[in-house]
């Protein structure tokens, strides 16, 4: 039977990014593991199950999911598991990533195995694509430099944080994803243009945000010939 991991964040993870996969490798039979930082239950992004921000179906989906899925209320701790064990990898993404998911040293030890594996496959959509500014390779060099990779832009950052990059709870966003990937030598585009954007580059797929979940979830299968 295949398996996925799903590393999800306890600061605020965003609902279909990590519901629609979830549910995809799901109806193709994976046995899913979720993980987080601490051991404790998730915790969702309000925005993600508001009706005003993304649709009534949408929000009441995703709220189903989140409150009774059993593996989001009862999820093992990053520290509990190995990437080898694994066919996949999912790092779901949310502003909430930022705080604890993409600065968590057993979090980047997951990415970094599962890229450098014989045949596991890492996911990382939107703020979480945010991870790979921080995590290194077996050499000690950036794991993204020289990719090819998408992720949560700058210019949609522009219409969330406020002029000190507060955002709309309060909390100051300590770095924006495009900014810290390209300095640790991605190859970044988002695609603005495109509906979606899911970009593969070997062993790493990455999606800009929300509106791509589907589409990285199918392209995920494609590379595991789930």
């Amino acid at each position: 039977m295949p398996s996925a991991l799903f590393v999800v964040s306890e600061e605020g993870y965003w609902g279909e990014e990590c519901v629609e996969p979830l549910t995809t490798l799901d109806s193709e039979g994976f046995d899913i593991t979720v993980a987080t930082p601490s051991g404790s239950p998730p915790v969702l992004d309000e925005r993600s199950a508001d009706p005003e921000e993304v649709g009534e179906e949408t929000a009441e989906w995703v709220r189903e999911v989140h409150e009774n899925d059993e593996r989001l209320n009862d999820p093992v701790s990053v520290t509990e598991v190995e990437a080898a064990d694994y066919d996949a990898v999912v790092f779901p993404g949310g502003h909430g990533t930022a705080w604890d998911v993409n600065q968590d040293v057993h979090a980047r030890r997951l990415l970094r195995n599962a890229v450098e594996g014989d045949s596991e496959k890492a996911l990382v959509v939107c703020h979480a694509v945010g991870i790979l500014a921080f995590t290194r390779d077996s050499d000690d060099d950036f794991l993204v430099a020289g990719r090819d990779i998408t992720g949560f832009p700058n210019e949609w950052e522009e219409g969330i944080v406020d002029d000190h990059d507060r955002m709309p709870d309060g909390r100051k966003l300590p770095y924006w994803v495009e900014d810290e990937v390209k300095v640790a030598g991605a190859n970044f585009d988002a695609e603005l243009d495109a509906d979606t954007s899911v970009t593969v580059d070997g062993d790493l797929l990455t999606a800009r945000g929300p509106g791509s979940s589907s589409a990285a979830a199918q392209a995920l299968l494609e590379e595991l010939d789930a």
